[in-house]
């Protein structure tokens, strides 16, 4: 969280903000997470460790975050906003459950390398990326 917590810090100090303790306390709670979380349902865990901090400074940190480059947001199917690591985290892809909702994330080699044969076939530079998969899980399947 060290290196978390410092780039948060040079990130403000370069747009000229100050830090702050509930800023502190929500980049904690959000590093404990692993996977996805809504702002609402991270509001909900800080809310318990700090009942100071309001659902709108929830959303604006999740907004620093972004912009520091701490976290990453994911609309799945016209679903709710969801906020996952983006900080010294790998790149993955997503398997989503049109069902229960369930994410599932994977890596695959082979994937990545056939997009950058194709880039490389049209010419074209690749700058980001995200491949999401939608179904149902094993789960959901079996009912």
């Amino acid at each position: 969280m060290l290196k978390e917590k410092q780039l948060l810090k040079n990130y403000l100090s370069e747009k000229n903000l100050r830090g702050s303790s509930k800023r502190n306390t929500i980049l904690k709670i959000f590093l404990e997470e692993e996977g996805h979380i809504t702002a609402e349902e991270l509001y909900q865990k800080v809310s318990k460790e700090d009942s100071s901090i309001g659902i709108a400074t929830v959303y604006r940190t999740l907004k620093l975050f972004r912009e520091a480059g701490l976290a990453r947001m994911s609309r799945f199917e016209k679903g709710e906003a969801q906020y996952e690591h983006n900080y010294l985290h790998s790149h993955h892809d997503h398997l989503i459950c049109m069902k229960c909702g369930k994410i599932i994330e994977f890596k695959n080699p082979d994937i990545e390398e056939n997009q950058e044969k194709i880039a490389r076939k049209h010419k074209f530079k690749i700058t980001s990326h995200r491949l999401e998969l939608y179904g149902t899980c094993s789960k959901c399947s079996s009912k």
